[in-house]
């Protein structure tokens, strides 16, 4: 065994490196002589922010980790969704922050604004990587001036997030994992079928509704059992299987392959058995942590309209637009958001056979 070195007691201080951590806080406007006292703000709470997305990015890497085998153990899911659970707190945490950053006034920030041309928080490479390892593609992205996202990085940075675009992205891992969802095939119950029977039966009674329903114009009738028809289509894209080798997502809204979504709108409609209660668990916390981030840009954007209103933004962009229309594109897993476009009522799911049932519960039988 391999001696090891005697060591003093450790100092908290030492530990956290926190001459270089509080000594890290060097103000723009100082350097111009005329320093601005909400800056030591502005500088704190972004450094919060690029602290806690290397924590995201360490919780990610490891939730990544668990889904690239082609099967993944019980124990390892339960860990998944702990650490899952701890990015949507710390995602609570930065939208908390918002509020410490709107305790600066517009006055006070273009007391040293124009010192931070054209740094910009689209420069945070760390939350590009987030948004890469969850599943981003390039070409879903808003494009500032018709640039890649990775022309405002330094030459380093940008090869960082470009090799991330190369992995498997937390989606791609997710739709697998789902495609390989052992009870969407359950014998000679052929779940499918009876669900698609009682949509049907839901659809039918929606339309007779609408048309004796003596409160509404015709033309109001023609409104809403267009609506109808359009979920229908929804509901038969979803259980069409397509002709030939492989399926088109184009025009279908969808995200993800038809196979994941059938196997996540199952384990939605079947949460209560016991099987299931982990993976649902999982899935709703990847649909918490995209609703989380939407918040999260939407408050961003109504700060930098407080701030500066209509102005562009420091980095170039279009300021709070930009910020406005990214909360509504910059979606991966909406379709675990939408699952509920997808549910009909309790009483009126398929009953699962005994044995499906059995197969899904905590079973212990006593030794005799």
């Amino acid at each position: 065994m391999k001696n090891e070195k005697p060591r003093g007691p450790l100092y908290y201080a030492s530990y956290l490196q926190l001459d270089r951590l509080l000594g890290s806080q060097g103000m723009q406007s100082a350097l111009h002589g005329r320093p601005a006292h909400d800056e030591m703000l502005f500088i704190i709470v972004h450094q919060a922010y690029e602290l806690w997305f290397k924590q995201i990015l360490w919780e990610l890497d490891a939730v990544l980790a668990t889904f690239r085998g082609s099967r993944v153990v019980d124990e390892e899911l339960g860990q998944a969704a702990l650490r899952l659970g701890r990015i949507v707190e710390i995602q609570r945490v930065l939208i908390q922050q918002v509020d410490v950053l709107e305790t600066m006034t517009p006055l006070d920030f273009l007391d040293f604004r124009d010192d931070l041309i054209p740094a910009s928080g689209f420069q945070s490479v760390q939350f590009r990587l987030i948004e890469n390892e969850l599943g981003m593609r390039r070409g879903d992205r808003i494009q500032i001036h018709d640039a890649p996202y990775t022309s405002r990085f330094s030459a380093e940075d940008a090869t960082r997030a470009e090799a991330s675009e190369k992995e498997p992205s937390l989606f791609d891992l997710i739709e697998s994992w789902l495609e390989r969802t052992p009870f969407l095939q359950f014998g000679n119950f052929d779940f499918w079928r009876e669900y698609r029977g009682a949509v049907d039966a839901m659809l039918d009674a929606d339309r007779a509704s609408i048309r004796s329903n003596p409160t509404l114009t015709e033309s109001e009738k023609a409104t809403q059992l267009s609506g109808i028809e359009a979920t229908a289509r929804r509901f038969a894209d979803l259980f069409e299987q397509p002709a030939g080798e492989g399926e088109s997502r184009e025009g279908t809204g969808r995200h993800f392959s038809r196979r994941a979504l059938q196997a996540a709108l199952l384990i939605n409609l079947y949460r209560d058995e016991p099987i299931l209660h982990l993976p649902f668990r999982l899935l709703a916390l990847l649909a918490d942590v995209e609703r989380n981030f939407t918040t999260w840009r939407q408050r961003h954007a109504q700060m930098v309209m407080r701030m500066i209103g209509t102005r562009i933004g420091t980095g170039g962009s279009s300021g709070h637009e930009y910020l406005d229309r990214t909360a509504e594109s910059h979606k991966v897993f909406a379709d675990l958001s939408a699952l509920a476009s997808f549910f009909i009522p309790r009483s009126a799911l398929p009953k699962l056979p005994p044995e499906v049932r059995s197969r899904m519960g905590f079973e212990f039988r006593s030794p005799r």
